[in-house]
């Protein structure tokens, strides 16, 4: 049995998906306010609980041999500590007392850098760390901006043809695809090579961040309007938005963190990555072609 966490986000309902496919147990810990329908009708499990809930922890680990956090929050500072933090912890914990075989972690690429300013990046370098000295065997997943984030983007350019973007356009990616990144924490499991290691995962080409609209406008046969925000616009509204929100300030950290670096996974990560797991990375254009246009056809 594998439990997976944020099994209603776009990265845990993927890998849900991917775990039915292959007619594999799972029980996915949802929320009573999610949508689990597509889930439960492909023949997961549904466990509504609450992750910082002892006990919901407790019965959500009978059985399992498998978990997959991919949780997160999108909430502001005790929230971010509760879920990214507390709630990882816990499992972690409880996960060890049920003698769980293997713990696979989303962490984020770039959480090594020391970026102090992201209480999320923060969070998650501390789950890193507090999973490997666990005794659990684990995998360490490091993935940049997922390719489905960018699907709601792509609708709005297929409108209006604009397409807005804040900071430095130079700055590069490697957007990864998101059902690459659901093979991997599936595969994880299964892939002794993958047991106790950190893997970077971004998709197999460096892009700037210009080189998106352009994507998009590809896609489409559309040309791009680019609307380019410079950063320091950002930071006026988000130092004003501390005036009367000092959490929500601290929690635009994180975005502020994305839009002023670089994610992305050099060819020596990915050449590890597709030979461990025996995969071949999907391209950003590929993603967006296989769910914007294969699907019209």
């Amino acid at each position: 049995m594998y439990l997976v966490t944020g099994a209603t986000g776009g990265l845990g309902k993927r890998i849900v998906r991917l775990l039915r496919d292959r007619d594999l147990p799972v029980r996915a810990f949802v929320r009573l306010s999610s949508n689990y329908a597509e889930l439960e009708q492909r023949g997961a499990e549904i466990f509504i609980g609450d992750l910082n809930r002892e006990r919901d922890l407790r019965k959500a680990f009978r059985g399992v041999r498998y978990a997959i956090s991919t949780h997160g929050s999108r909430g502001t500072g005790s929230q971010i500590q509760d879920i990214e933090y507390g709630a990882n912890i816990d499992l972690i914990d409880f996960g060890k007392e049920a003698g769980i075989e293997h713990f696979v972690y989303i962490s984020v690429l770039g959480v090594d850098r020391g970026y102090r300013d992201s209480p999320v990046f923060k969070a998650k370098r501390e789950v890193e760390n507090y999973l490997q000295t666990s005794d659990l065997t684990y995998t360490i997943l490091r993935p940049s901006g997922f390719a489905s984030n960018l699907l709601p983007l792509a609708e709005r350019f297929r409108s209006t043809g604009i397409y807005l973007a804040i900071g430095d356009l130079n700055n590069r990616t490697s957007i990864v695809s998101t059902d690459d990144l659901a093979q991997i924490a599936v595969d994880s499991v299964k892939v002794e090579a993958a047991s106790n290691r950190i893997f970077a995962v971004g998709g197999p080409e460096i892009i700037a961040r210009d080189e998106i609209p352009k994507i998009f406008g590809r896609v489409f046969n559309k040309e791009p309007i680019v609307l380019n925000v410079p950063l320091t616009v950002f930071d006026g509204v988000r130092t004003a938005l501390g005036w009367v929100n000092p959490d929500l300030q601290q929690s635009l950290g994180t975005l502020r963190v994305l839009l002023a670096n670089e994610f992305f996974c050099t060819s020596d990560e990915i050449h590890t990555l597709e030979s461990t797991f025996g995969i071949h990375m999907e391209s950003l254009e590929s993603f967006l072609r296989r769910y914007l246009v294969s699907q019209e056809s």
